[in-house]
């Protein structure tokens, strides 16, 4: 039987990331319903005395009071304030206490764009092309209208579908809460999938012996890949 969301999610993040891609991701707000089909994603390991340590995960060094989601039971979100300039968002994963989490990088809006778009022209003066909208992890966020309010909140699971932008459309549609989010998985696998090491992540982390970031081939609303610099101690 095919698993569902939060099932999927127990396992390691990057076993279950290259899953999670083509999938739709929908944010509910008051101010309105925005989803993205999601083309870049990044998978975070856990601490350093885990079974899967990671020196590139905000879970590295253990459980703070920022990072304290990343522990929670799956199927929750991560919601963080990064160089004091914007949001990025992440699905939990692992078994609860574990560590682990899948940076959503970019995706395609494929539901309110108008919102998207008056959400991104809270900070700029012109509204990006519609490939910008939701590229890159800030922008992303911005576009949803997360922030670290959402921190912690329950990821619904709206199934496994042949067309994962109508479901995420049907369940916008007869859901009565003000504000919630959700992700519709696709039936079948995403097609060619590009893995590279993770982009713009400082030190080993960001090496190539992490390569934890799946994006759709041929996508225009992935972000260009940004090898990072790997710092290494100095020698006398």
């Amino acid at each position: 039987m095919t698993p569902g969301l939060h099932e999927l999610l127990l396992g390691p993040a990057p076993e279950v990331a290259p899953g999670l891609l083509g999938s739709v991701f929908v944010c509910v707000r008051p101010d309105g319903a925005v989803a993205l089909r999601i083309t870049e994603l990044e998978a975070y390991g856990g601490p350093h005395d885990s079974d899967l340590p990671d020196p590139g995960a905000h879970t590295y060094r253990g459980r703070t009071a920022r990072n304290a989601s990343m522990f929670e039971a799956p199927g929750r979100i991560y919601v963080y304030f990064t160089y004091g300039l914007h949001h990025a968002v992440n699905f939990v994963c692992r078994d609860e206490g574990v560590g682990g989490g899948i940076l959503v990088r970019s995706g395609e809006v494929v539901l309110g764009h108008d919102a998207a778009v008056d959400r991104r022209l809270a900070t700029r003066s012109t509204a990006p092309a519609d490939a910008a909208l939701a590229r890159g992890p800030g922008n992303v966020a911005r576009a949803l209208g997360l922030s670290r309010e959402d921190d912690g909140a329950a990821l619904a699971d709206l199934g496994r579908h042949g067309d994962p932008v109508a479901a995420v459309r049907a369940a916008v549609d007869r859901a009565p809460e003000p504000s919630w989010t959700g992700l519709a998985l696709p039936a079948d696998p995403a097609g060619d999938v590009v893995v590279t090491p993770r982009t713009g992540v400082t030190g080993p982390g960001g090496s190539e012996e992490f390569p934890w970031r799946y994006a759709l081939a041929g996508e225009p609303s992935v972000s260009p890949y940004r090898k990072a610099t790997v710092k290494r101690r100095r020698t006398r």
